[in-house]
């Protein structure tokens, strides 16, 4: 039979169950210890007691009126009430004589092994002996009077177990109370563990239920601590995963959908190609220039795949104007137009200058591609608060209002456009590298074209960050 493995919540609780009670069973020992060790002087301190008493007897006038051993014995022991834990008796000549009333947990008096080891002692003497009633301390004190022949012996002894019972007694009752705290301990730990945990379970089952295809669910939040925030940050990750998913199964679309293409023409004008030289090198051109529109659609497609990634950019200062004239001086190579400045931002940014050169760039492209020869064409930059705004404004064919919200998405192009260059490819490159910014890419709304306006502006609207943030 299969046994279930023990769960999170099963393991801490033991675990914790097991330190304390480790930590108690270390307790009670040593308790246990130092109350025998306490138990050994006390039962030395009441022998010592008898002894005292004894010799003050022996020493009271009443002690006096007494001519032989036995009587003087007798008579303190007569006065003598012990408790459960004490008894005396005499020896006389070698032989039991008198004992304190009561009975004692163990009669020593009529252990002849016992009574013949005390009969002949000549000097007081302490011991210890083990009995069926425990262990016990004893005291034997020789006992002689002038007049009198006899030898008598009075012997103390004191019951260990029965001396340290009240002090066990308390270790048992605090032994019962420990076990009952522990117990209790685990099924409050239990109970609080479960809602500790639960949270934890919930990422675990939220885990468990992510598929592939499927990374929309999140773990509810609730509450600051720290199991909160990993709940946080796990949707946070979440969310990282699902772009980067999206992201992938948007690449391997939009290159199935554009690549399918040109591949098919190439594969279509090749398997018809005869063998007529003229015939053969037309078909090697389009040939090499459907490959040459594949390459750069890849290219794109990878640049927007990388626009995803953190290290997209390698951000640094940009001077602003400096990048606004560049840019404009390198556009004239692009096309017969009429190029001008509109106005410049003086000022240092940090921020990627050669994604953002590229945007520009693409912007200015996507210019000529929507004008003839002779318009005019204009870049710009300006600082607009704390936010950065780059443009390129052509006096083009101007973009539709409806297009507008659409011509940034891949493989779009809009209603008016003059080139069916490129895949549609551009604007979203331009949108992504302002997106990495932390910004958007739009058409001024001011130039959209309406039913009599021409031309449009195109506007990198990013945040004018200063200096780097770490």
């Amino acid at each position: 039979m299969l046994r279930r493995p023990l769960s999170a919540r099963g393991r801490i609780i033991g675990q914790m169950v097991l330190i304390v009670a480790i930590a108690l069973a270390g307790s009670l020992f040593a308790t246990m210890q130092v109350l025998s060790i306490r138990a050994d002087e006390l039962a030395d301190d009441r022998l010592t007691h008898a002894a005292d008493n004894f010799r003050a007897f022996t020493e009271s006038p009443v002690a006096d009126q007494h001519e032989t051993v036995d009587a003087l014995i007798t008579r303190y022991l007569r006065d003598t009430i012990p408790n459960r834990a004490e008894t005396a008796f005499s020896v006389v000549d070698g032989e039991p004589s008198r004992r304190t009333p009561g009975d004692p947990p163990a009669r020593l008096d009529a252990d002849p092994a016992f009574v013949r080891s005390v009969a002949g002692v000549s000097d007081p003497t302490a011991g210890t002996l083990d009995t069926d009633a425990g262990p016990v301390r004893y005291a034997a004190i020789p006992v002689s009077m002038a007049g009198d022949s006899s030898r008598g012996v009075l012997v103390a002894v004191v019951f260990q177990d029965e001396l340290a019972d009240p002090l066990y007694e308390s270790v048992r009752i605090f032994a019962i109370v420990a076990v009952a705290a522990l117990i209790l301990a685990g099924l409050a730990s239990w109970r609080i563990a479960g809602r500790v945990l639960a949270p934890i379970r919930l990422v675990r089952q939220t885990a468990e239920q992510i598929g592939e295809s499927d990374l929309r669910r999140r773990i509810p939040v609730r509450g600051t601590d720290d199991v909160a925030r990993l709940a946080g940050t796990f949707n946070q990750m979440l969310d990282r995963l699902e772009v980067a998913f999206d992201a992938q199964r948007e690449f391997v679309d939009d290159a199935g959908h554009e690549l399918r293409t040109p591949i098919t023409v190439i594969r279509g004008h090749l398997e018809l190609m005869s063998d007529d030289p003229a015939e053969r090198a037309q078909t090697m051109e389009l040939v090499i220039d459907e490959l040459d529109r594949m390459n750069r659609i890849v290219d794109d497609l990878l640049l927007l795949a990388k626009s995803e990634r953190p290290d997209f950019l390698e951000n640094g200062p940009v001077n602003v104007m400096e990048m606004t004239v560049d840019v404009l001086a390198n556009a004239r190579m692009l096309g017969d137009r009429q190029w001008a400045l509109d106005e410049f931002a003086e000022t240092v940014v940090y921020a990627d200058g050669q994604r953002l050169t590229q945007a520009l760039m693409q912007l200015l492209t996507n210019a000529v591609q929507h004008t003839a020869d002779g318009d005019r064409i204009s870049v710009g930059s300006r600082l607009h608060g704390s936010r950065l705004w780059l443009w390129v404004s052509d006096s083009g064919s101007g973009v539709n209002a409806d297009d507008a919200s659409r011509i940034f998405d891949r493989f779009q192009r809009g209603q008016r456009s003059r080139s069916r260059e490129g895949a549609g490819l551009g604007l979203a490159i331009v949108r992504s590298i302002a997106e990495a910014h932390g910004g958007t890419a739009r058409v001024d709304t001011a130039l959209v074209d309406t039913a009599e306006a021409q031309g449009a502006t195109f506007v990198i609207d990013i945040p004018a960050v200063e200096e780097e943030h770490t």
